[in-house]
């Protein structure tokens, strides 16, 4: 009987707690009844459990042996501000809130590695579980840093799962080095000076101003970072005025910035402050410009994210562990984490027929769960051997 088999065992079990969690999604930094039903299960299965770390955050922790290294084990726990559409028994019962990233999933994947872990204890050392609030760009990760994560509880190394909808159930993939892009969120208010539309010459438009300025940014990536890093700037939003015939006083832009690394997330940063200003300048007005950092990059260490692929290919095989997945725009606040403790990041499959990520639509697929908690199990038996205690 393989590990998968094993925790399978448990399927049932696991399919309900997924779907009771699915059926009451939280907002980040807002999910008391997920940490609690977590710290439940931890507590039945004779897990140390420390709550309330960053806000909602739920650390278990299990000891073996003697052994003096130390590794975590994350999962996000926080839904999305989706209606859900999707007509199945364990349909969303909160209006406007669904779990439509799979966060129910990677939690229930983690309480099932948990529970095997705690019931054959077959290794030597220290493994910290963490459920951590608010991944969702509310600064979950970095709620729990700053409520000391690592120095309570020390890893030598993490790591962290995520489902990929259209990858087959039973395999994985991961990329060493940067595996996912930083992000951050801006707004840049021009401001002018309001007007009769029918007078327009005793105005400072700052809605023409703001869409010269929306053009100039273009010119950030074009022209100033340099042709072999990936960067993308979108603006997603511009909004100004209430009326037909009033110019108005100010318009905002919004949008996103995704960078690999830090350096250039600066430069973007720089170079966005110093066109908006300029080019409003050009016409009379001001700019504002608010750039915030919402996720770090994510990079895998190379020698963490073998490891975690090594285990990966004892479960599955070889055949159906991709170890050179491209690097994806997208952001994961993981990544604060893994700027203090080095670790890996993996995808596991959910189906070709979940939907995508961030849909109404969304469906987490159960038989994903055995793969993803068997992963996490095996990676601790490998990291943690037991045979040091022999």
């Amino acid at each position: 009987m393989t590990l998968i088999d094993v925790i399978g065992r448990h399927q049932e079990e696991l399919t309900a707690i997924r779907r009771d969690l699915h059926a009451h999604p939280e907002l980040g930094l807002a999910e008391f009844r997920t940490a609690e039903l977590v710290a439940q299960q931890l507590e039945q299965w004779g897990i140390e459990v420390h709550r309330g770390i960053g806000g909602t955050g739920v650390v278990g922790v299990l000891r073996c042996g003697n052994g003096p290294r130390a590794i975590g084990l994350r999962a996000d726990m926080d839904a999305l501000p989706i209606e859900e559409a999707n007509d199945v028994p364990y349909r969303s019962r909160t209006p406007g809130v669904m779990h439509a990233c799979g966060h129910d999933g990677h939690t229930t994947m983690l309480l099932g590695a948990a529970r095997y872990l705690a019931e054959t204890q077959n290794f030597n050392g220290t493994v910290h579980l963490i459920f951590q609030p608010g991944e969702e760009g509310v600064g979950g990760a970095q709620a729990m840093l700053r409520d000391r994560l690592f120095e309570r509880f020390p890893c030598d190394a993490i790591f962290g799962i995520h489902n990929r909808p259209g990858l087959p159930v039973g395999q994985f993939a991961i990329t060493s080095g940067p595996a996912m892009s930083g992000g951050a969120f801006f707004d840049i208010v021009v401001s002018g000076r309001g007007a009769h539309g029918a007078h327009p010459e005793g105005s400072i438009d700052p809605v023409l101003a703001a869409c010269h300025v929306a053009t100039a940014l273009q010119s950030v990536v074009a022209r100033n970072v340099a042709p072999m890093e990936t960067a993308v700037l979108s603006i997603t939003r511009l909004v100004a005025g209430d009326a037909y015939n009033v110019i108005p006083q100010s318009a905002t832009i919004s949008g996103t910035a995704r960078a690999f690394k830090a350096e250039v997330m600066a430069l973007i940063e720089e170079r966005m402050k110093q066109v908006a200003q300029g080019v409003a300048a050009g016409f009379g007005a001001r700019a504002e410009v608010d750039f915030r950092l919402i996720f770090a990059p994510l990079v895998n260490d190379p020698v963490h994210a073998r490891h975690y692929a090594d285990a990966a290919a004892e479960l599955v095989g070889e055949a159906n562990v991709n170890r050179h997945k491209p690097p994806a725009m997208g952001s994961e606040d993981f990544s604060f984490m893994m700027e203090k403790v080095p670790g890996a990041y993996i995808v596991v499959g959910n189906g070709t027929g979940a939907g995508v990520l961030h849909n109404p639509h969304y469906d987490y697929n159960d038989e994903a769960t055995p793969f993803g908690a068997a992963l996490f199990a095996r990676l601790v038996e490998r990291q943690l051997p037991r045979s040091a205690l022999e």
